[in-house]
């Protein structure tokens, strides 16, 4: 069964309000990601889906388990060093198939470890 453990989950409101501040933006149709360092043992990540977007908690729920599961099967492509704290979010209005996702989930990550 895949894992998606609680230390890679971005929860501290400290560490949300920081990367909200003081982050980098990248956008990957229909994906944007803020990031930024951290002092943190592992990469952690908030996937986000905007109820302003999707008025059913079950069209929020299959976009933030397909944004996971991307994140999940290709987060190698992230550098071991720094440690990062991840903001990703869905922008489009549609809910696109796996494979986009996984596409921009790639692009995204892959921006990330060359910056």
């Amino acid at each position: 069964m895949p894992k998606f453990p609680k230390i890679e989950k971005l929860c501290s409101s400290t560490a949300i309000e920081a990367l909200r501040l003081k982050g980098y933006h990248y956008t990957a149709w229909p994906l944007r990601a803020t990031y930024h360092t951290a002092d943190a043992p592992q990469h952690q990540v908030l996937i986000w889906a905007p109820k302003a977007l999707f008025k059913h908690a079950v069209d929020r729920n299959l976009l933030r388990r397909r944004m996971r599961e991307a994140y999940r099967l290709h987060k190698e492509l992230l550098p071991e060093q720094p440690i990062y704290h991840l903001a990703i979010y869905y922008m489009d209005k549609t809910i696109q198939p796996t494979p986009t996702i996984e596409k921009a989930m790639i692009k995204l990550l892959s921006h990330i470890d060359q910056h």
